[in-house]
């Protein structure tokens, strides 16, 4: 299975995986570590073809244990994708199993294709790169307002390892963070990568902090990265994923963006997680497209 042959919507998650994780091409999957993150589900993770069948549940945990977690006892996640739609409900071994499954939707955007929003934010709102030195905190702390039901101290750990990845990227001129600010307040914040050698970049974690949602900045946000996008970077296409299923994909197609495919996951989560998501008293979230 080759990198090369994915749908868009996987494909363009390895442009991130292109920096600092390791790919292994194998006759029946990939295999995808990031050594520097164990933490990083969907940074360490197999992906397959096609969707495995109630018998192959065992297979694929062994493979999983040999290919990403072997050596790695930070490693307690099993991260299974599937190049291709879902059909059909998921396979009840894998259910009783304690996966849970995702869907992802893959959106693409040619300048041309770009749309002012409707109406304007509310409150005065300034859309720019942020300062890795002095601001990469405060968006850590944005980021982990909201954190899907994952056990706090992991996923801060988890997401700032990613941002000192992006830092390190944006640094040689592969990847930039935006953020929202709105009344002198970080509220919102994204990240954008590009291809080494192509003129496509994608978006990375579009969050809003929950106490200044449904005011209009996540599609400020989304617009002015977008302009810049294409302006500093000559980007031909952005890419984003996003759940299917999410008010947020509204907001992006209201700006032009057109779906393109779709994939889905299969996931359990690591003990400590599923403990965390259990203490908030409600079935499991839908995590947003991993980044």
């Amino acid at each position: 299975m080759r990198v090369d042959d994915l749908s868009p919507a996987w494909r363009s998650e390895f442009i991130l995986h292109a920096h600092g994780a390791e790919v292994a091409e194998l006759a029946d999957c990939i295999a995808v570590r990031t050594p520097a993150n164990p933490h990083f589900y969907w940074g360490n993770f197999l992906l397959l073809p096609s969707a495995p069948a109630d018998a192959d549940l065992a297979h694929w945990l062994q493979r999983f244990e040999a290919w990403v977690a072997q050596g790695r006892p930070l490693v307690r996640h099993v991260a299974i994708g599937i190049n291709a739609p879902r059909q059909g409900e998921m396979r009840p071994a894998w259910l009783a199993a304690g996966f849970e499954c995702m869907d992802t939707t893959a959106l693409s955007l040619q300048p041309a294709q770009l749309r002012a929003p409707a109406q304007a934010p509310r409150g005065a709102v300034i859309v720019r790169p942020i300062d890795f030195e002095r601001e990469m905190a405060a968006a850590v702390d944005l980021q982990c307002a909201s954190n899907d039901g994952f056990e706090p101290t992991g996923y801060r750990a988890f997401r700032h390892a990613q941002m000192q990845r992006y830092a390190a990227l944006a640094a040689r001129g592969q990847a930039q963070w935006f953020g929202a600010w709105c009344d002198g307040t970080l509220a919102a914040d994204c990240g954008l990568i590009r291809e080494s050698g192509a003129r496509t970049a994608r978006f990375q974690l579009v969050s809003t902090h929950p106490q200044w949602r449904r005011r209009g900045l996540c599609r400020a946000l989304i617009y002015g990265v977008s302009q810049w996008g294409f302006g500093h970077w000559a980007a031909q296409q952005l890419l984003m994923c996003a759940d299917p299923a999410d008010v947020a994909i509204g907001i992006y197609q209201s700006l032009g963006y057109t779906r393109i495919g779709e994939h889905w996951h299969l996931q359990r989560r690591a003990p400590h997680d599923v403990a965390a998501n259990a203490a908030t008293d409600r079935a499991p979230p839908a995590p947003a497209a991993p980044s």
